[in-house]
């Protein structure tokens, strides 16, 4: 509907893997991604079939009332808080495991320890895999890189931070492993679009406040 409308001409969309070719033959106009969960061109969202609609709706959540609504949200939905939107729709390979670890398992690890420097020969251990064994099944899983996927953690965990304690931003980017503020800034500004002191002056008021919500 939004691409025969017109809504989409000149802009990244995606939608459900099987049916992506048709839409770009369709309409030459839409830059078609069929290989991510959603897709957020401003004032027009796109998502990739249901389950990837809940996805895109915590998303929204996240971007008008903070982490910490969308987590909770989360919870009460029984579905993980936040698939990154450039997340591949579906697995290429299965996930083996290794000494009984699935790659769930190993993030859950490592969110326990963000505050330490953890290394790809770090998570390889606790999964009894070796580094190029664990670095090719997250790549397969999640398109990105073990070192990459424990940063979106950080980030994660900092905005999290940022929006329910007052720590400096000195304290939270060593709580979350990134050691010091100008390391938090870089990263946070790259991901996130926005400096960790602007972040926390947007949310302060708390998630779900008039006040919380960015201005447009």
């Amino acid at each position: 509907m939004l691409a025969a409308a017109g809504l989409l001409d000149g802009r990244r969309a995606t939608t459900h893997w099987s049916y992506a070719e048709t839409l770009a033959q369709q309409y030459p106009g839409i830059a078609v991604d069929a290989d991510v969960l959603y897709v957020d061109d401003g004032d027009v969202l796109t998502s990739a079939g249901q389950v990837a609609g809940i996805d895109l709706c915590l998303h929204m959540v996240r971007t008008d009332y903070g982490a910490a609504a969308a987590n909770s949200a989360a919870r009460r939905l029984v579905v993980p808080p936040h698939r990154d939107g450039g997340q591949a729709q579906f697995i290429a390979t299965p996930v083996s495991s290794g000494n009984g670890h699935s790659l769930n398992g190993l993030l859950d690890w490592a969110i326990e320890r963000l505050h330490q420097p953890l290394t790809v020969t770090d998570l390889a251990r606790e999964a009894g895999l070796s580094p190029r064994q664990l670095s090719r099944q997250f790549l397969a899983v999640t398109g990105t890189s073990p070192l990459q996927r424990l940063l979106t953690q950080r980030i994660r965990r900092a905005q999290e931070l940022l929006e329910t304690v007052h720590d400096s931003v000195d304290d939270i980017a060593a709580q979350v492993g990134l050691g010091t503020a100008a390391t938090l800034r870089r990263h946070f500004n790259r991901r996130i679009g926005t400096s960790p002191d602007a972040y926390r002056r947007t949310f302060r008021s708390g998630p779900g406040s008039p006040e919380a919500r960015p201005a447009g």
